[in-house]
């Protein structure tokens, strides 16, 4: 089992490598020197080594800290008047058993499972069993320095606090011999990438639990959280027991596997579903037309026939919001700590909303909209790619994402100004202004962000996959960015002001960049 382990880690530390080198070979300036002999290169191999195994280091432990920090430590927090620890195991509690069923480590299609038991045809069995109890391993010992640290903030037992990556595990092996007991008697293989039917609703209906009973202060007990966590472990013993038993390994993996037969990426799968469903949210009405002219007429034909893809979601995020800003004010009206909590949060808290304006923004599903279902095949044209052209597209179209991005933006940059006011009102009367218009203007940013990103890395090739690296990496160290302002305080007004001063700056430098290179940068990738 060692063996197999070890020549499994290799293959998919051997393609990784691969992709790292493929991906510094995609980045502006410095991709001249980078050839394709750098892959038979001894040294860079060991310098995308390191990285791999940093790599694999940091998933291990930033992916547990952040999923305890935002997902379980911060709400818990949230409840005023609660106990902070038992909301936290409440919370918890509800999200790994979503955790169960949505991130297996056991039924995930992915490719290296494919090269090696499909390709190579490795022991499956194998395979698969150190595989698994090398990710189950990962996962304990990344939560586990976690649970303590934020166990002994919350006061708990120091053995609660060790108990509980054992406890996601063991929920985790007692799901996945389920599943495996699922198939042998019913031969229905479970499929990560594929969920039943009943994950979706069930997932909802749990998250519902975990963060809406305690609204109500109905929590599950720290006592009852322990017993289950105990029980769950010991299910979790003998789930791996039988689970090492299992014998139909091979069978059961040709099938989950089979998708991949024909295409050994599953971003083929990925892209079919998703024109399938882009196709279902286009209008197929030939009676749209407009009394504009040129590229205003072929916008607005766009944007009309597209009309679902586009706005519905804004839609759906502008009701979301204005549900939640609703109960905010419905908790203010009933409990004065919650009004004054709301109150004094608004005051200093304003650079959060940049982490959250990002989140809802539509910039990346608006530009790949515009590419599969218009710029793939208007960029085989060479008027279409003139730099007068160009910069006519992309104002039109910057004002098109825009009025997309300021409905749920409008909605809850005047729910934070009706909260302020509600919640006991400010010294400063421009502290309003300021909140409402802070939030347009960071939308507005975003937008202008995304489609200048499009327009001067273009990332994605004839068969709409995203393949620049450089796009990748712009994208990652955005989310970084906006992360990092979570932990930023400063007064509303300053920050407001600021956001402002910035927004428009970035745009007229923006849009003078797609002027001056979106002609060589705006084309199809081989």
């Amino acid at each position: 089992m060692i063996k197999a382990f070890g020549i499994s880690y290799d293959l998919k530390n051997t393609y990784r490598v691969n992709g790292i080198i493929y991906s510094i070979q995609q980045i502006p300036v410095i991709k001249r020197l980078f050839t394709d002999d750098l892959y038979a290169s001894r040294g860079l191999k060991i310098f995308a080594n390191i990285l791999a195994a940093l790599w694999e280091v940091i998933s291990t432990f930033l992916g547990k800290y952040l999923y305890l920090l935002l997902l379980v430590a911060l709400p818990a927090g949230f409840y005023k008047g609660g106990d902070a620890k038992g909301t936290a195991m409440h919370i918890l509690l509800f999200l790994t058993v979503i955790g169960t069923f949505m991130n297996t480590y056991m039924f995930n299609p992915t490719n290296d499972k494919y090269y090696a038991m499909i390709l190579m045809r490795m022991d499956a069995r194998e395979y698969t069993l150190s595989n698994y109890l090398y990710s189950s391993l990962k996962v304990a010992a990344g939560f586990l320095p976690f649970t303590i640290y934020y166990g002994r903030g919350w006061e708990m037992n120091i053995g609660l606090c060790i108990l509980i990556p054992f406890f996601v595990t063991g929920a985790k092996m007692t799901a996945a011999w389920l599943f495996l007991l699922r198939y042998e008697k019913k031969g229905v293989c479970m499929n990560e990438n594929l969920p039943p039917k009943f994950a979706w609703p069930l997932t909802g209906i749990l998250l519902v639990a975990a963060y809406g009973l305690p609204y109500a202060r109905i929590v599950v007990p720290v006592r009852a959280f322990a017993v289950i966590a105990v029980v769950t472990v010991v299910s979790g013993l003998y789930s791996l027991v039988k689970i090492i038993g299992f014998g139909k390994y091979r069978e059961m993996y040709q099938l989950i596997l089979a998708d991949k037969r024909n295409s050994v990426e599953m971003n083929d799968i990925v892209k079919k579903a998703t024109e399938e469903q882009s196709r279902k949210m286009i209008s197929q009405d030939t009676a749209f037309t407009s009394r504009k002219k040129g590229f205003e007429y072929f916008n607005e034909l766009f944007i009309r026939r597209h009309r679902r893809a586009l706005w519905r979601p804004a839609r759906r995020t502008a009701c979301i919001a204005a549900a939640f800003i609703t109960v905010l004010l419905a908790a203010m009206h009933i409990n004065a700590e919650v009004k004054e909590a709301v109150n004094r949060l608004l005051l200093i808290f304003l650079p959060y909303f940049v982490f959250i304006m990002y989140a809802i923004n539509r910039g990346t599903s608006f530009t790949q909209v515009l590419f599969m279902n218009c710029d793939h095949s208007m960029l085989t044209f060479a008027f279409y790619k003139k730099p007068e052209f160009i910069l006519r597209l992309f104002r039109i179209r910057l004002r098109e994402i825009i009025k997309v991005n300021l409905l749920p933006a409008a909605v809850i940059g005047a729910g934070l100004a009706l909260m302020l006011y509600v919640s006991g009102g400010t010294d400063n009367p421009l502290n309003y202004v300021v909140l409402f218009v802070s939030i347009l203007v960071l939308s507005i940013f975003f937008s202008v962000h995304y489609l200048t990103c499009y327009y001067l890395l273009q990332p994605y090739n004839v068969n709409t996959e995203l393949k620049s690296a450089t796009y990748r990496i712009i994208m990652s160290g955005t989310y970084i960015v906006c992360f990092l302002f979570m932990k930023l305080r400063m007064d509303t007004f300053v920050f407001g002001i600021a956001v402002t001063a910035f927004c428009v700056l970035y745009s007229f430098i923006a849009s003078l960049l797609v002027y001056r290179f979106a002609s060589r940068t705006f084309r199809l990738r081989n």
